[in-house]
């Protein structure tokens, strides 16, 4: 998949997939496959939602982690979009095989 590559060094994350950009903190972390296959599942997860609709459902997910997990680390963490990515961002061959809709099945940790 095609993407625009775009360096922020104030991103406060290591990578961020925002279709059709991939913004990358330095040059170093656009060059970690681990990071880039990351971002890529999360393009797909964009294109399937037709974009907008994934940063609201993504928000509202992080929004409603927030209240059960008082924790930031663990509400980012459990968001579903993201509990995907981190399962599979080290599979050379998921993107191959991924399924449509694929985040919907993922479970996020139990509170604790």
């Amino acid at each position: 998949m095609r993407y625009c590559t775009i360096f922020i060094s104030k991103l406060p994350a290591t990578a961020m997939a925002v279709y059709p950009f991939m913004i990358f903190k330095n040059q170093g972390a656009s060059l970690i496959r681990r990071v880039i296959r990351h971002e890529l599942i999360h393009f797909h997860q964009q294109l399937e939602l037709l974009v907008l609709p994934f940063y609201v459902l993504y928000f509202l997910n992080y929004l409603l982690n927030l209240l059960i997990y008082r924790d930031h680390d663990k509400a980012y963490r459990n968001i579903c979009f993201e509990v995907e990515a981190y399962a599979n961002d080290d599979n050379p061959d998921y993107l191959l095989q991924r399924k449509t809709y694929a985040w919907i099945n993922r479970r996020p940790e139990k509170k604790r």
